[in-house]
């Protein structure tokens, strides 16, 4: 048994291959400075990263993270702490803090100048950090670490460069800045922050488990310091990214619950549901629904509420929609809405726009021929759904009283032929 133990513990040990601790430490050193030709080329990748974030492009963003050198400083103040070399950690620290500020600089001037200064997804997707991204980064970091102290350098690196990701949050938070918008500007400092601190505390573990020799005799009491102070930092950093990943989890499972009380409290047999809208941000929550031509009494939508504690939608007010106009406005300020934001923005608009033309009564040629082909009837709007994968137009008109069954053979008849289609409904409002 104690042999297998040995076998098993010899097969995982980090010191096989490990490079000469002396050479490590040039190598980490001479990687910290920002200066010369290292600030040039910070400066270019922030450029390209802030390029690839405006047009959306996530490879040029994977480019600008490859040829980023901002992984020196963040593994040097690991080393420096590991190693209790404090002069170490205040060079790191130095340089972390001028590399920061000039990649500031340079975003916030490239996205102040820029025409284009719509959110994309890729800004979009740097602006709220959660417990994975503490995870990304402390294991990103472990990765990068281990592969900076062994002989054979391998693929790692870049990969390391790619996952943690330290370069697009700082072009975010220079959007930010130059936007004015400093919600974007908070939420990528702290997942800039996040991951260089975790990078950070990454190395440190190696270090001190690789027992690369300590620069500093200092005392017990010190060391213990410096161990208390690496905790707190810790917690700072977890315990928001903790929050935040809750928040996303709620949410995601709430969207379940409302999706599931959609499909089970109206079937699509029996209503068409042209538009759908959930704010889970609000006090109390809302989900607002509007159907083809489905009207709901004062009463239903009581009953309808009642119901949404049985699907544990607690908090939340059903709203459904049953003006036209109102619906057409909710829906132009939802496309406006994710102009701005740019999730899903090209694919969102689109589905958007297509409820719209359902309401939009341009078929002014139809119309009129209707109205002179059944003068007892005003026309409102000629509109369309999708039903199984077949488009179904429809009539929607007012009249003082229903026109009788013969008239309403006639017209669909009539809309048939004119609309080339198999299938015609007709609704009077």
């Amino acid at each position: 048994m104690n042999e297998i133990i040995s076998k098993l513990i010899d097969f995982i040990d980090l010191h096989k291959g490990e490079e000469d601790k002396k050479k490590v430490l040039e190598n980490i050193i001479s990687n910290i400075s920002f200066r010369g030709s290292n600030l040039w080329i910070l400066a270019c990748a922030i450029v390209i990263a802030s390029v690839g974030l405006n047009v959306n492009s996530t490879a040029v963003i994977i480019g600008a993270m490859l040829i980023s050198p901002l992984m020196g400083p963040i593994v040097g103040a690991g080393f420096g702490l590991g190693m209790y070399d404090f002069e170490l950690v205040k060079k790191s620290i130095k340089n972390l803090l001028i590399a920061t500020v000039v990649s500031l600089i340079v975003s916030t001037f490239y996205f102040y100048i820029s025409p284009f200064k719509e959110v994309q997804s890729e800004l979009l997707a740097r602006t709220s950090p959660n417990i994975y991204d503490v995870l990304i980064a402390f294991f990103g970091g472990l990765v990068g670490v281990i592969a900076v102290t062994r002989v054979e350098k391998g693929n790692p690196i870049p990969g390391v460069a790619i996952a943690t990701a330290l370069m697009p949050p700082l072009c975010t938070a220079g959007y930010g800045l130059a936007t004015g918008n400093y919600l974007f500007f908070g939420g990528a400092l702290y997942l800039y922050t996040i991951n260089c601190v975790f990078i950070c505390i990454a190395t440190f573990i190696i270090v001190k488990f690789l027992k690369y020799p300590i620069a500093k005799q200092i005392d017990i009491k010190h060391q213990k310091q410096v161990k208390q102070g690496i905790t707190v930092l810790l917690l700072i950093m977890i315990a928001p990214s903790v929050y935040f990943a809750y928040r996303l989890f709620d949410e995601k499972k709430y969207v379940q619950r409302t999706e599931n009380f959609i499909e089970t409290e109206f079937p699509q047999k029996d209503f068409t549901l042209i538009y759908k809208k959930t704010d889970y941000n609000t006090n109390p929550k809302i989900i607002e629904l509007a159907f083809l031509s489905k009207k709901f009494s004062a009463l239903e939508i009581k009953n309808f509420n009642q119901k949404l504690k049985e699907y544990n939608l607690l908090n939340t007010q059903l709203l459904i929609k049953q003006d036209t106009f109102d619906l057409k406005n909710d829906i132009l300020n939802t496309i406006g809405h994710y102009k701005k934001s740019g999730v899903d923005k090209d694919q969102l608009i689109e589905d958007l726009q297509k409820k719209i033309s359902n309401f939009k009564a341009n078929n002014t040629k139809v119309s009129q021929e209707v109205s002179i082909l059944f003068p007892e009837i005003k026309p409102i709007a000629i509109t369309q759904y999708t039903s199984k994968d077949k488009t179904i137009p429809v009539l929607l008109y007012k009249s003082k009283i229903p026109i009788n069954s013969k008239s309403q053979e006639k017209l669909i008849i009539w809309l048939k032929q004119r609309l080339e289609k198999d299938s015609v409904e007709v609704y009077r409002q």
